[in-house]
């Protein structure tokens, strides 16, 4: 039984420490081969001859930021190509060595991490989050392929935080700030957990260096008031370890100064009412010994109910794994107990990092490969669906939190899901074609909404159809970056499809307006399309339809050029259909008419301002970029775009069999009564007319009461029929179709 490290001694300040030379890193490369350390030794020259010349703002020589890099990838046993990389990695960026250079003299390995690691600042960005967003696609993208590449850059922002007493002060805001937002969280997400409380402390210290201080006085004072009490424990611990035969190493544990500050901030508490700012690790031999050592530390303590998590069972998402115990110690006092093994231990402290460290004691064992492999593929597939970088990085940030919930599939296989996440993120979890076919899910064997979110223990069985697709409706709910950009890509590609389809209706009617009654396709017609889009500047007959099914282009105006270019080639326009077309389209909007049935989906919106039905006057307006918006004549809106852009209104009618039901607003006055939502929800019910969103007024201490309703009816007669039952009902002191969307937040049934 050993107790190696002191608890609670207050480690060392790197924040001005100097950067060991390159003796110093040469002396942590032991577990390299001679010629491997000879490599990174001409990585060394190369680097330190590229810098000369170059100092930081300390005043000392550049090269000691790469070789601090380096030590620091040394310290967690990366191999030689990561250290070369890491001597190497402003190579690029300082001093104009291109990348074809580093190829040529350290191979493509160490070139690639070193141009993953380099900012894009060549390049020209409109604004400096645009430029920053892409720098971090970039990042990651180089890092999902190898994580050596993020290893390398959090090394380097430790030392560059540790530093950063030297750098103007003016950046100390925004650097510390990114730190906490991006560099910190990534290190958490890949269980790096010693770098990612050195790097969440340095960035306290530099952000509110006045609230810093004071807590660091606050956690001293406190631990020279607690040390005789917390040696105490230690002692009754070893006694009770070493009387039961148990091999332990225990260690003190203190929370680190942000941590405590967040909790004291998030919850509101003074410094005294933080009880866990002191713990202890136990480290053992095995598994079983962790559990084994538990019963011992409850038999010492009594343990606080509902305080106890098995990360062992079910490994937290970065690899973490150890048994939390809280008991009640001396005088009262609430201590923290960690039991681990010396595997867990070192997976604990550097996450994704132990991998190469494991690698060095056990050549053989893979069992640590997987450590972030799951993230950093989900990476690889948000950036197969995202092609824009603030676009990426917003799907990522959601990603990079771990407070996960651990659910089942109906097979009893365990998933991490990041807490919040709902039945949508759990099926595209399993796999993109179980998202995109979701239509119901079972929790513990009942069915509940797909928005439902999933809680520890369910066991989630999703429900999927051939036919159904992704509802635009689930972003508003999903948690994961991955279910988000898979539902926005798969949108995207279905309102394209359905975009080009509207262009090409569009451009057949009007050139049925000018007297052209088939649509020219086929090989004859090739060189005409040719001309056609030389005029409109497209790439592809494809893009030209979509842009006139998305309102980018008029279809008169294409529909008359190729009229023209028809007649070039002989075909003239048939006049007894130009005289026709003219008569019907006479008291009609230019563009011919197109019909309705509900079944258009992205390529045609029903507009919220006046919420069309069947029955209801419309009119189509073909706006910018955002397909065709389908009106109701009355409507105000509507009215002005007319008077402004008459040109881009089109006739529309609808279709005598509908294919689904449309929503419309309601304005409903009840007495206010206790039961009255419950008796109008009941009326409409029966009279099949679905509640989609529900708001009341604020008026609760009045005799009457507004709630307004959007409901989904199937046209006129129906909307006719529900305002007339809901009229006879004793509660209802009237109920009207409201003429305009409610103006109010709305919130679901």
């Amino acid at each position: 039984m050993g107790n190696s490290l002191p608890p609670f001694s207050k480690p060392a300040s790197k924040t001005n420490a100097p950067a060991a030379g390159f003796a110093g890193l040469t002396a942590k490369l032991d577990y390299l081969s001679a010629s491997e350390v000879e490599q990174v030794r001409l990585a060394y020259r190369f680097s330190d001859e590229a810098h000369l010349g170059q100092l930081r703002n300390s005043g000392e020589p550049y090269i000691t930021h790469p070789i601090a890099v380096a030590t620091q990838c040394a310290e967690w046993k990366l191999d030689a190509q990561a250290l070369m990389a890491a001597l190497l990695h402003d190579a690029i960026e300082d001093c104009g060595i291109s990348k074809a250079e580093l190829i040529e003299r350290f191979g493509s390995p160490v070139a690639e991490m070193v141009d993953g690691l380099t900012k894009l600042d060549k390049l020209h960005f409109t604004t400096r989050e645009e430029n920053q967003a892409e720098s971090f696609r970039k990042m990651l993208l180089a890092m999902a392929r190898d994580v050596r590449v993020i290893l390398i850059k959090l090394a380097d922002r430790s030392h560059n935080m540790r530093t950063m007493g030297d750098m103007p002060r003016a950046k100390w805001g925004r650097i510390a700030q990114e730190t906490l937002d991006i560099y910190a969280p990534i290190a958490h997400r890949l269980g790096l957990n010693q770098t990612y409380r050195e790097l969440q402390d340095l960035a306290f210290q530099h952000l509110l260096p006045w609230r810093y201080t004071i807590l660091s006085k606050a956690v001293a004072k406190a631990r020279s008031r607690r040390r005789d009490l917390l040696q105490k424990v230690q002692k009754e611990l070893e006694g009770s370890f070493a009387a039961c035969d148990m091999p332990v190493r225990i260690a003190g544990r203190e929370k680190s100064l942000y941590s405590i500050y967040r909790k004291m901030s998030d919850k509101h508490l003074s410094f005294a009412q933080v009880t866990d700012i002191y713990g202890f690790r136990v480290v053992v031999p095995s598994t079983t010994d962790c559990y084994t050592a538990l019963g011992i530390l409850h038999q010492l303590y009594k343990p606080v109910p509902g305080k106890f998590k098995d990360h062992i069972a079910i490994a937290k998402v970065n690899g973490y794994q150890s048994l939390h115990t809280t008991l009640v110690g001396p005088s009262g006092i609430s201590v923290e107990f960690q039991m681990r093994t010396e595997a867990m231990h070192l997976v604990a402290e550097s996450g994704v990092a132990a991998h190469w460290l494991y690698k060095v004691n056990n050549p053989q064992d893979t069992a640590h490969d997987r450590l972030g492999t799951q993230w950093l593929q989900s990476l690889l597939d948000i950036q197969d669906e995202t092609r824009d970088a603030a676009e990426f990085w917003d799907h990522v940030k959601v990603d990079l939190f771990p407070d996960a919930v651990y659910v089942f599939t109906p097979k009893s296989q365990i998933m991490a899901m990041p807490r919040g996440a709902t039945i949508v993120d759990f099926a595209y979890a399993i796999h993109t074609n179980i998202g995109d076919r979701t239509v119901a899910a079972r929790i513990n064997g009942e069915q509940v909404p797909l928005r439902t979110e999933l809680k520890n223990g369910d066991v989630v069985d999703v429900v999927t159809a051939s036919v159904s697709a992704p509802n635009p409706a689930w972003l508003s709910f999903v948690r994961t970056g991955r279910a988000r950009s898979k539902i926005r890509h798969h949108l995207k590609t279905m309102e394209h499809t359905e975009s080009e389809a509207l262009g090409q209706k569009l451009l057949s009617q009007a050139l049925r307006a000018e007297g052209i009654e088939n649509f020219p396709q086929g090989p004859e017609y090739a060189a005409i399309w040719d001309k056609l889009l030389r005029f409109t500047a497209s790439k592809t007959r494809q893009e030209l339809l979509t842009d006139i099914g998305l309102g980018k282009r008029i279809s008169n105006i294409v529909a008359k050029r190729l009229v023209l270019l028809l007649a070039d080639m002989g075909q003239r326009p048939d006049a007894v259909l130009l005289t026709q077309q003219r008569f019907a389209a006479s008291d009609s909007h230019g563009m011919g008419t197109i019909t309705l049935d509900g079944s258009e989906n992205a390529s045609v919106k029903f507009a919220t301002c006046c919420r069309p039905i069947p029955g209801d006057e419309v009119v189509g307006y073909l706006g910018r970029g955002e397909g065709l918006a389908v009106h109701a004549t009355h409507c105000a809106v509507a009215k002005k775009l007319l008077h402004k852009d008459r040109e881009r209104f089109m006739g529309v009618e609808w279709s005598d069999e509908p294919a689904r039901q449309f929503e419309v607003d309601l304005t409903v006055t009840v007495t206010n009564a206790r039961g009255t939502m419950a008796k109008v929800a009941s009326v409409l019910a029966t009279a099949e007319a679905d509640i989609v969103h529900i708001h009341s007024g604020e008026d609760g201490a009045q005799e009457t009461k507004d709630f307004y309703f959007v409901i989904a009816v199937r046209d006129r007669a129906h909307l006719d029929t529900v305002l007339a039952k809901l009229r006879r009902t004793s509660v209802v002191i009237r109920a009207d179709r409201s003429k305009n969307a409610v103006p109010h937040p709305i919130t679901s049934p």
